[in-house]
């Protein structure tokens, strides 16, 4: 079965880290794609750009209505994703607690996808 694992953090904090938090952050990213890769679970992802560059649609009355920014006021950001091929919801559970983002409060949705 495939999990979408999304990763959400506070955009702030992460802009806050020193350079040796980020060069340390970004080798934890990088170690759990490898892994991610080399255990042949790994069908995708992606790092998004800052929520302030999203845009939001909704329909009303037939009209598009678009805004700036992300579609809820939230403290936590959706910053990107990884696609994951799992045995079950345990083994999806295992790959996102190496997430290396949770040890400064982010959190991580783990989806499972519904094939169409």
């Amino acid at each position: 079965m495939q999990y979408l694992l999304l990763i959400c953090d506070d955009e702030q904090t992460l802009n806050q880290l020193s350079e040796p938090e980020q060069a340390r952050r970004s080798q934890g990213w990088a170690t759990l794609t490898q892994e991610l890769m080399a255990a042949n679970k790994m069908r995708s992802g992606e790092r998004l750009r800052p929520a302030s560059s999203a845009t939001t649609l909704r329909v009303k009355d037939g009209q598009r209505l678009l805004s700036d920014g992300p579609f809820a006021e939230t403290k936590e950001q959706l910053g990107g994703f990884y696609m994951v091929d799992a045995e079950n919801l345990d083994e999806a559970v295992d790959w996102a607690s190496k997430m290396p983002h949770l040890a400064g409060g982010g959190s991580v949705e783990i989806r499972p996808i519904w094939p169409m």
